[in-house]
């Protein structure tokens, strides 16, 4: 299969997943949109040639360095345009546009208990700190494993562990009584 194809499936299976991790991350859409383009396109330009095997841990990376270096230039403007007055607040649309889909789902009422069970875990994930996060969102969320991680996140893999077992144990605690 031509390396181009291999190319566009895998950046077709990882958008939508890009996507949730970077808004959950940015709480703004076109912050997030922006992010997960931007990720897909340098990996295209400087990555597209490397195996396939090496790009989810390549891609979350380049991913992630994007989350940060917008919320970097979101603390910024907030400090500079902060305290003019019509400056932009955090509450606007937040809505995640996943969410507005139509279900497929012939029962409603799960479709509902698992959106809100959704909620309570982006909620929480919002509370852990930003590795624990980026530990957990890897790990269990896009399924790579220890080592893929830990050169994702570039730490090592007993770095990936201690982050993963503390977001575990903190989602636990904060989730018990909805899951």
């Amino acid at each position: 299969m031509d390396a181009a194809v291999k190319l566009d499936r895998f950046l077709a299976g990882v958008e939508r997943r890009a996507f949730r991790v970077a808004q959950l991350a940015l709480r703004d859409r076109d912050d997030a949109l922006d992010v997960v383009q931007g990720a897909m396109l340098r990996l295209a330009r400087s990555y597209g040639g490397r195996s396939s095997e090496e790009w989810p841990a390549l891609f979350f990376r380049i991913l992630y360095n994007g989350i940060h270096d917008a919320q970097r230039r979101r603390a910024v403007r907030s400090r500079i345009f902060g305290l003019w007055p019509g400056g932009r607040t955090d509450g606007e649309d937040e809505s995640d546009p996943l969410e507005r889909i139509a279900s497929r789902a012939p029962e409603p009422d799960r479709e509902l208990m698992a959106a809100e069970a959704m909620r309570h875990l982006e909620s929480a994930l919002a509370e852990l700190p930003a590795r624990q996060r980026q530990a957990f969102v890897l790990r269990c969320l896009q399924g790579l494993d220890v080592a893929e991680t830990a050169q994702a996140m570039e730490c090592s893999e007993g770095s990936v562990k201690t982050h993963y077992f503390r977001a575990l144990h903190a989602l636990r605690g904060r989730l018990e009584e909805v899951w």
